[in-house]
């Protein structure tokens, strides 16, 4: 008689294989084991947008975590374990944010001799983060506590990662779970940093199959907090998310233009005037006597709109009365020196200039070359012109105009900083985040910041209105659920409605001091049980 599938299963000898596989890991030496280290970095990248592989995690982080179990046998095993977590966030970095080298190909006379160093610095200067995590968890590493440790250790260097040299936030851990709507509603209570605290424990628990020695561990209930936390996180998601859809303004209609301009062909001028007719064609199109706001995207018009009343007057005609254009531009202030804003500009049906927003966290290299006395002598400019770049302006704030409920505007990659979107003592309404991720490659980078956007509406309970030049322009309510979006490289326009705020969250209310409870809690349970 054939064996049956349960009689096959109970011959696999699972524990035995894990702690065969830890073997394997805590045996690497050398280059090999750094290698290794890389490899996993990598693959673990395949967690986030467009992909959410998140389970090859369950994988990937326990082989972290026995990559550094086989640093016992050196002589420093903190400074060993500093570069084997090196290696892991060089490729968890490379793989992740590989779309950064595009920008460097737009212009690629001034930039693509860049990308050699772009590749190795950038990703090896990030997984210095790692690195320092590894090496200090690796100072207090014992059985099953070592998983909160090193847990705790990455929470707190991304927390650092960040804040430090203006931060760079992206792909934090939390972030595998945009894509489910459900796993991510806990950032209302704690935020991302907290979600990602939570995360790290879960996807480093079953590590513990096996003890920091490669015996056949005594504690593996501790494995139960993988399915426990994961499961707690999908609950609490499902119980806070509604049935129906979120409800709207009915006094608030939206048109998202989606011009979707290659950013080689953005400043051409002899792209100009197609360029522009886009933009006024799309504006146009049937439906907009029922808009009460028109949004473009990021720089969207091809010169400098505030320097041009006439152009002001044209983009004026195709706007009912009652309706505000709210589009990205440069803006310019006139003095004894230039100076040259990435702004926002709210203009009337009437052609006059309601307000501007001045982008206040300005991208390193992108926008500002930091330490231009030095690198630029050595032919290193900034990405989106010449000379020192954009000033920076005087930082996030409420905007209240005719019509248009309070927003807080956020130009492209402002919307990725955790609790730093909104004015601390005026919320408003909605936030409206206008981008050109057409610098952020063909797919995952744009993705990526979609997802980043999805969950910092459910962190402050406030709708994300999107509006973007190649995509993807949405809208999406307070609990991080997308209404409606126009997809990516596509040209066209997105008519909605602006759903309603939520109350006060509690993260929008006591911002990260829950995160840091959790993370003194985490270390604690790590230090305690512990043994130096």
């Amino acid at each position: 008689m054939a064996e049956s599938i349960g009689d096959r299963l109970t011959k696999i000898d699972l524990p035995g294989r894990v702690e065969g596989a830890a073997t394997w890991f805590r045996s690497c030496v050398g280059r090999g084991r750094l290698f290794v280290a890389a490899g996993l970095g990598a693959v673990s990248a395949l967690a986030y947008a467009p992909f959410y592989a998140w389970p090859l995690l369950l994988l990937t982080f326990p082989a972290l975590v026995w990559l550094i179990d086989g640093a016992v046998y050196m002589r420093r095993p903190w400074a060993t374990a500093a570069q084997i977590g090196w290696a892991f966030g060089f490729g968890y970095f490379l793989v992740g944010l590989h779309w950064i080298g595009f920008a460097f190909v737009v212009d690629s006379d001034r930039h693509a001799w860049l990308l050699p160093f772009v590749a190795v610095l950038f990703p090896g200067g990030l997984a210095l983060f790692f690195a320092l995590a590894a090496g200090v968890a690796r100072l207090r590493w014992a059985g099953w506590a070592r998983v909160f440790v090193l847990g705790a250790a990455l929470a707190a260097v991304e927390w650092l990662r960040g804040h430090i040299l203006t931060g760079l936030p992206w792909n934090l851990p939390g972030y595998v779970w945009s894509g489910t709507d459900a796993m991510f509603q806990a950032v209302s209570l704690f935020g991302i940093y907290g979600l990602s605290l939570v995360t790290l424990i879960a996807l480093l628990a079953p590590a513990t199959i096996v003890d920091a020695n490669g015996g056949r561990s005594n504690a593996r209930w501790i494995l139960a907090l993988a399915p426990l936390l994961l499961a707690g996180l999908f609950v609490f998601g499902w119980i806070r998310l509604p049935a129906d859809a979120a409800p709207v303004d009915v006094d608030v209609t939206l048109r998202i233009v989606q011009p979707n301009v290659a950013q080689t062909e953005k400043w051409k001028p002899e792209f100009f005037e197609r360029n522009w007719r886009v933009l006024i064609d799309q504006t146009a199109k049937p439906g907009i006597e029922t808009r009460t706001v028109v949004i473009w995207p990021e720089a969207a018009p091809p010169l400098a709109l505030l320097e041009h009343p006439d152009a002001l007057k044209a983009a004026a005609m195709v706007l009912p009365d009652r309706t505000t254009l709210l589009t990205g531009t440069i803006r310019i202030e006139q003095g004894e020196k230039r100076r040259f804003f990435n702004s926002m500009a709210a203009v009337s049906g009437s052609g006059q200039v309601l307000a501007t927003y001045d982008k206040a966290h300005l991208v390193p290299f992108g926008e500002y070359l930091p330490l231009f006395w030095l690198l630029e002598p050595l032919g290193v400019s900034q990405i989106t012109g010449s000379g020192q770049g954009y000033t920076e302006g005087s930082g996030i704030r409420t905007l209240t105009i005719p019509n248009v409920p309070p927003f807080s505007p956020l130009i492209c990659y402002e919307l990725i900083f955790p609790g730093e979107v909104s004015a601390p003592k005026q919320r408003p309404e909605w936030l409206m985040t206008m981008t050109d991720d057409s610098w952020f490659g063909p797919w995952t980078g744009p993705y990526q910041h979609l997802g980043i956007a999805k969950i910092r509406a459910a962190e402050e309970g406030l709708p994300v209105v999107r509006a973007a030049n190649t995509g993807v322009s949405a809208v999406i309510d307070p609990y991080g659920r997308i209404t409606s979006s126009l997809g990516l490289d596509r040209s066209g326009i997105l008519d909605a409605e602006l759903p309603r705020p939520l109350p006060r969250t509690l993260y929008s209310i006591a911002g990260d001091v829950i995160f840091l409870l959790m993370l003194l809690a985490a270390t604690g349970v790590g230090l305690v049980f512990s043994k130096s």
